[in-house]
């Protein structure tokens, strides 16, 4: 099962941590873990380089460890409010997508938000 949590201030989505394989398929042919790595990849790309947001991040593929942390999301960063809310916007929008991938693949995902 991969177990995703997300990381969320006064309302504000900031950040998540991705642990384990999901055990969806066979390694290599998961479906399942191949689309999380791929969404996990279009967020940070997003952030990094059409945001331009300072986003700190960790990837183990051997422990399947991932680590998102992007101040830039936080309306205390001091950063642009248009890419405040990108960047935030775009947690969020991983966080609501998991969620709907939940209903089919809830052996598989486990999301849940803790509040800072």
């Amino acid at each position: 099962m991969t177990k995703i949590v997300f990381f969320r201030r006064d309302g504000a989505f900031w950040g998540f941590d991705e642990h384990g394989h999901t055990g969806y398929g066979e390694s290599g042919d998961d479906v399942l873990c191949a689309a999380l790595s791929a969404m996990t990849m279009l967020l940070l790309n997003t952030l990094e380089i059409s945001y331009a947001a300072d986003v700190d991040y960790n990837i183990d593929e051997g422990g399947t460890e991932i680590s998102v942390r992007c101040g830039a999301a936080l309306p205390e960063s001091g950063e642009d409010e248009k890419k405040q809310f990108a960047a935030e916007g775009l947690i969020k929008g991983y966080y609501y997508q998991l969620n709907d991938l939940l209903e089919e693949y809830f052996d598989y995902l486990d999301v849940e938000i803790v509040d800072e």
